[in-house]
C-alpha cells in the first residue's frame, strides 16, 4: 500500500491512539487480557491525522471499488470518519447500529438507506468482527448489497479472518498489527525483547495470560 500501513501505524502510535504495554496488560470490555489498547476516535482530534485517514480511505475505495452507492459507517467509532469520507467522495451516507434502538422508531440503520444500493462500509478496528458484520448482516436485510468493508486498523486475528470469510465480506484494512509491531520497534516505541510477547498475544488472544492470574 506504498508504506500508507505504515505512516498510519506511525500516526496512531505518535497521538496515542494506540498503546502498547506489553508488560502491564491491559483488560478489555471482554476481559480480555492485551498489551495494546486501541481508541482510533483520537484520530479525529489531530486534523492532519483525520484527513491523512480519510484520504487513505478515499484512496482505497478508488483502488477497490469502482460501482457503489452509498458509505456507511459502523456506530460509534466510524460514524465521524465515515461522513468524512463520504463528504471526499460526494455520496450519501448513513450509520449502523450494532442492533435496533430500543425506543423510538427503533432503527439499526440511521439515514436514508434505499433499497438494491451498493454499499461500502467504513470501520475504525477490527478486533474479531462480530459488530462489524452485525452492521453487514443490518444493510443485508435492508436488501442492499455490502461491496466491501474498510477499516483504519485490524488486530490481524484468525477469528476475525474467518469470520469474514464465512460471510464473503471483502475486508480491507489501512494498517495492521503486524505492521505496528514493526513501526513501534523502528520507533523504540518497544524492544526488540517484547517481539515475541506481541506475537504470543495475536495467536490466542483470548487465553493470554489467563494461566498466570
Amino acid at each position: 500500500m506504498n508504506q500508507i500501513d505504515r505512516q498510519i501505524a506511525n500516526k496512531l502510535l505518535q497521538i496515542k491512539a494506540i498503546k502498547l504495554q506489553p508488560t502491564k496488560h491491559f483488560t478489555w470490555a471482554s476481559g480480555w487480557f492485551s498489551p495494546i489498547y486501541c481508541d482510533n476516535r483520537k484520530t479525529l482530534s489531530f486534523p492532519e491525522v483525520r484527513t491523512f485517514i480519510k484520504e487513505a480511505f478515499v484512496k482505497t475505495i478508488c483502488e477497490n471499488f469502482n460501482d457503489f452507492d452509498v458509505i456507511a459507517g459502523v456506530a460509534t467509532g466510524a460514524i465521524a470518519q465515515g461522513a468524512l469520507v463520504a463528504e471526499a467522495m460526494n455520496k450519501p451516507f448513513v450509520y449502523v447500529r450494532s442492533q435496533a434502538k430500543e425506543h423510538g422508531m427503533g432503527n439499526q440503520i440511521e439515514g436514508q438507506l434505499d433499497e438494491n444500493k451498493k454499499v461500502v462500509v467504513i470501520e475504525d478496528l477490527i478486533s474479531t468482527g462480530g459488530s462489524s458484520l452485525s452492521a453487514v448482516k443490518a444493510i443485508r436485510e435492508a436488501n442492499c448489497e455490502v461491496v466491501g468493508m474498510i477499516a483504519i486498523f485490524t488486530y490481524n486475528f484468525q477469528k476475525a479472518i474467518d469470520n469474514f470469510e464465512k460471510e464473503n465480506v471483502k475486508l480491507i484494512t489501512l494498517s495492521n498489527y503486524d505492521v505496528l509491531i514493526e513501526e513501534a520497534i523502528a520507533m523504540g516505541y518497544v524492544s526488540n525483547s517484547d517481539l515475541n510477547l506481541l506475537k504470543e498475544w495475536r495467536l490466542d488472544p483470548e487465553n493470554w495470560k489467563k494461566n498466570q492470574i
